[in-house]
């Protein structure tokens, strides 16, 4: 391990499917600098989300903990259950609407052993007074309530945003959050201090708005290709399976710029062989909703559900001289699992013992192997892209899904059928038995609250779950 603590820079992503990247499939779109990243560290295969929303997998990232002992289990501003309007046959379960400012945070953690800290980005998970300067963070750049960049002209200066101010007319967002993060880093160098960017992009989040000359490098590359849209059925949504959407392909690329503008600054800097940098998103592309812009085959669905579209996520991570270049590694791995990590890495303490659900990673970058565990996640609510209120758990190869609308259980072997086309619950109920054992274990042992009947559900109008469900591949965004 580094002889001193490593300066740290995590780049979070929103709604990034792991297979939009180059280095994990994609064809269509362009993403040179994280297949760099790639190939200057470990690539993980099996990476997940703790949830298939933003907000719950946001929480868990920076607490450590499953989105359930949080209480954000829902993307905030979510309808509650006395608010909800639309035909289902449960009610969604409570939720927490901001991260409660006694929760122990990277932030927090890390400033205990002298780090600088920076938030840039989205942060979502609460009003003012939550945001991340209340939460650890020494500089805040854009880092609101706001699940997007809604304010202005979106991605686009100006901003309209509090906690970020304008740019010349015109500036792109993931670039003026880059050189934020620049910045950050510059002084933290001049004053000697370890630094902690967390770089949590607005992108590739609607709205679906990227810069003309990306649109245009992307059209005249679909036509080259030969690419056309074309659709499949999940559940009540049609669903996108081919990557081919020109707007959606130039955000990916400009994120993919951001982040190689920040790794430029530290390799200019000298800083690169001291920075374990970790790079990932917070739940699975978007397919089947608010213009279906992404495709996640070979995996099944996209955010929102709980198959491994919605869950299974992009994870590169580089730390010179403890990582050895061009590792990949297939060890199951999840969101509450960043904060153990961090803290072995970084050598801090805490003077509180918070409860850890995840485990550190460090022993996977020496080459060192982990104890099997199960895997949980535990979603009580229907988001906008067409699931039911659903739990899982994955060990080993094994992935059970129950949803809990009827309380139907799914079984699928990840190894021999990644796509999960095939249930296997039926020909093997001890397995369903013993994991559905072990996930209503975990859900009361973390306080999982779940839906409830809908006293207001109309079995003769159309189902809630159908609401936009045809209209996606019709109405395509503009810019």
């Amino acid at each position: 391990m580094a002889a001193a603590p490593p300066n740290i820079v995590f780049f979070l992503v929103d709604d990034l499917g792991q297979r939009d990247l180059a280095v994990y499939g994609s064809t269509f779109y362009e993403t040179p600098n994280l297949d760099r990243l790639a190939k200057q560290g470990m690539k993980f295969t099996d990476a997940y989300a703790a949830c298939p929303v933003c907000s719950p997998t946001r929480a868990s990232i920076i607490t450590g903990k499953y989105p359930q002992r949080t209480g954000i289990t829902d993307y905030i501003g979510a309808p509650a259950p006395d608010q909800w309007k639309r035909n289902t046959k449960l009610l969604p379960a409570p939720y927490r609407d901001r991260l409660a400012l006694n929760e122990v945070t990277l932030a927090d953690m890390l400033k205990s052993k002298g780090y600088a800290t920076m938030f840039a980005g989205k942060w979502h998970l609460g009003p003012e007074g939550f945001w991340p300067e209340d939460q650890g963070f020494d500089v805040n750049k854009g880092g609101i309530d706001k699940g997007g960049p809604y304010g202005g002209k979106k991605y686009f200066s100006p901003y309209g945003n509090p906690r970020l101010e304008d740019g010349p007319d015109g500036e792109h967002l993931p670039d003026r959050l880059a050189e934020e993060t620049n910045q950050f880093i510059e002084a933290s160098k001049k004053k000697g201090q370890p630094f902690f960017a967390y770089f949590s992009f607005y992108s590739v989040h609607t709205p679906l708005i990227a810069r003309e000359d990306l649109v245009e490098k992307y059209k005249k590359k679909k036509e080259q290709m030969g690419l056309q849209a074309e659709w499949g059925k999940e559940g009540p949504r049609e669903v996108r399976l081919v990557q081919e959407h020109a707007i959606y392909a130039g955000m990916v690329e400009a994120m993919d710029q951001a982040v190689g503008k920040v790794l430029d600054k530290l390799d200019e800097l000298g800083l690169s062989d001291n920075t374990l940098v970790i790079f990932t998103s917070d739940n699975g592309g978007l397919s089947t909703s608010e213009g279906s812009p992404t495709s996640n085959v070979p995996l099944r669905g996209g955010k929102g559900w709980m198959y491994e579209g919605g869950i299974r996520e992009p994870l590169l991570i580089r730390w010179p001289g403890v990582i050895k270049a061009g590792e990949v590694n297939d060890t199951p791995v999840s969101s509450p699992d960043f904060f153990a990590t961090l803290m072995e890495a970084s050598g801090a303490t805490l003077d509180t013992n918070p409860v850890l659900d995840g485990v550190s990673l460090v022993p996977l970058f020496k080459g060192e192997s982990l104890t099997s565990r199960p895997l949980f996640w535990h979603y009580p609510h229907y988001g906008n892209q067409g699931s039911a209120p659903a739990s899982a758990v994955r060990l080993g190869d094994w992935k059970l899904i129950e949803w809990l609308e009827d309380g139907r259980m799914e079984l699928f072997n990840l190894k021999d059928d990644l796509s999960e086309t095939n249930d296997l619950a039926g020909a093997q109920p001890d397995r369903v038995k013993e994991l559905k054992a072990k996930l209503d274990e975990w859900i009361k042992e973390v306080g999982g609250l779940m839906p409830a009947k809908n006293p207001g559900y109309d079995e003769s109008k159309p189902d809630g779950r159908e609401a936009g469900a045809n209209r996606q591949k019709k109405v395509q965004p503009k810019q």
